[in-house]
């Protein structure tokens, strides 16, 4: 039952939006000899299974009020947890003003987050689930940690209960609960400010970044550097067969998918420390994997495979014959996945939604970070100026617009070949782009496919003709590029003398 006073000294406050495990640790608090008080709906349920608790306006003596906006506001409940137990002036304070110490406050917020996920939820109903007792509630409890425990996750319960059964509560977990409880508030913050200024257009004037520790990896790029993800990566991918992945494994996963994702059509992709090792079009998964393959056999080997459809058997036993990390897919076939499980150190990754967005990339520096849009640019074709004498075919136009895609993905400078929608040669980040196109044709040569009637895509402008020169000489008959050197003259001119056709994109694709 609710009751209507509060006469013991040991007050825990509860205000709950997730009223998990609420119950038992409300009845683990009343062993502790603790009274509980609490707001409307926290008070409610509590009295419904019989749990003694004090409603919060009891203990104010002024009802919730507008629509429940202000509850806990009130010099009684900040007093009782602000006041400093050591200090003469604030005891008396709180003496002459009839205000009791609350040494426990459980507080979590209103589900801003989870109701601007839901695209059904209007401007109102989100701008009432943003929290402002509750987050002044927890800010108050974490800054007077030395006397007062603030709890904000379901999560701490446990072990919390565990230590105050013992007698009492250290203040090293009292410290550490202050700063979650910062990191909580913090959060919320975040995604408040976040939406609103995107929803209201205002111009970004902070990188706001505040994301949970999701999990510790074994390691990062090296076994030297500790690591972690943070954030909500089991959104987009679960992992749900294989040894833990690591820290290059999700990086190399995050480029196959992406890629796999812009080519459409039934493709596949193969990543090799963060670049293709091929990717190719097919009518079914089965094609568009042995064509991959083929632009890259040895690089493959130990390489991440995307599918953007469904892998089945046939698709799943011919993945088997090499060793590759990762597998991934928006789903398999009940065939495929019992063949697929037999290599218990292969992770099997199911992709649960798109991973293409136009947010940010964010690279730290001393002092700082740097940020840019992510390069969601789409291809234009009516923007497209073919530039030389020849004209593509409208077959070399679709290779054309493949293999810029595949550049954009490859690391600067890069230059990719092309035929039938699939990559035939990929040179990828070198230091001169002749260097890009000459180890592109080597790689080609050493698995035996032939380059001519090929196109060739480069990410960036040909600063001198030797680098488009370098591309003719091994059989292409179509190049696109950016455009806008200084010497473009001179690249079309040697395009021209040798009768290929190139076309300008007007779109630079570096990737660093």
């Amino acid at each position: 039952m609710i009751k209507q006073e509060s006469e013991l000294k040991k007050l825990a406050l509860i205000s709950v939006s997730d009223k998990t495990k609420i119950k038992d640790f409300a009845n683990s608090l009343i062993k502790n000899g603790y009274q509980i008080i609490a707001t409307g709906n926290t008070a409610k349920l509590l009295a419904e299974n019989q749990i003694n608790v004090t409603e919060i306006s009891s203990i104010t003596g002024f009802p919730e009020i507008f629509d429940g906006r202000v509850k806990t506001l009130h010099p009684k409940i900040f007093g009782g947890i602000l006041f400093r137990r050591d200090n003469e002036s604030d005891i008396k304070q709180a003496s002459d003003n009839h205000i009791n110490a609350i040494d426990i406050v459980c507080v979590n917020l209103y589900p801003f987050v989870k109701t601007v996920s839901n695209p059904k939820s209007t401007l109102d109903e989100i701008i009432e689930n943003i929290d402002i007792g509750g987050p002044s509630l927890v800010r108050a409890s974490a800054k007077n940690y030395k006397f007062v425990s603030i709890l904000t996750n379901p999560d701490q319960y446990d072990s919390f209960i565990e230590e105050l059964n013992s007698g009492t509560v250290s203040l090293e977990t009292r410290k550490r609960l202050a700063v979650e409880a910062y990191s909580h508030t913090a959060n919320y913050d975040t995604h408040i400010a976040n939406y609103l200024e995107n929803k209201f257009s205002i111009p970004q004037s902070h990188i706001r970044i505040n994301e949970p520790l999701k999990k510790s990896l074994r390691y990062g790029e090296n076994p030297h550097q500790n690591a972690g993800i943070f954030g909500n990566f089991d959104e987009y991918f679960s992992v749900f067969h294989g040894k833990e992945i690591s820290y290059n494994n999700i990086l190399d996963l995050v480029a196959a998918v992406e890629l796999c994702e812009e080519l459409g059509e039934t493709s596949c992709t193969i990543i090799k420390h963060n670049n293709p090792a091929g990717a190719a079009i097919g009518k079914k998964p089965f094609e568009a994997y042995i064509r991959a393959l083929k632009c890259d056999p040895v690089s493959s080997f130990g390489g991440i495979v995307a599918f953007n459809k469904q892998v089945d058997i046939e698709t799943a036993s011919e993945l088997n014959k090499i060793f590759l990390e990762i597998v991934c897919a928006p789903s398999f076939s009940d065939g495929a996945l019992e063949l697929l499980k037999k290599k218990k150190d292969r992770r099997l990754v199911i992709q649960r939604k798109s991973v293409l967005s136009n947010g940010k990339i964010i690279r730290s520096i001393p002092g700082g970070i740097l940020a840019q849009d992510v390069d969601s640019v789409s291809l234009n074709e009516d923007q497209l100026k073919v530039v030389t004498d020849k004209k593509p075919s409208k077959d070399e136009l679709e290779d054309l617009k493949f293999a810029w895609k595949i550049a954009k993905h490859t690391k600067s400078n890069a230059i990719v070949y092309v035929k039938d929608k699939a990559t035939l040669g990929v040179g990828a980040g070198q230091m001169s782009r002749i260097d890009s196109a000459k180890i592109a044709v080597m790689k080609a040569k050493e698995h035996g496919l032939d380059l001519t009637g090929s196109v060739a895509a480069s990410d960036a402008f040909f600063p001198f003709a030797d680098g488009l020169l370098e591309i003719i000489k091994c059989g292409a008959v179509s190049v696109i590029q950016p455009g806008g050197s200084v010497r473009d003259q001179e690249v079309i001119d040697a395009a021209n003398q040798n009768k290929i056709s190139m076309v300008f994109t007007g779109i630079r694709h570096f990737k660093h």
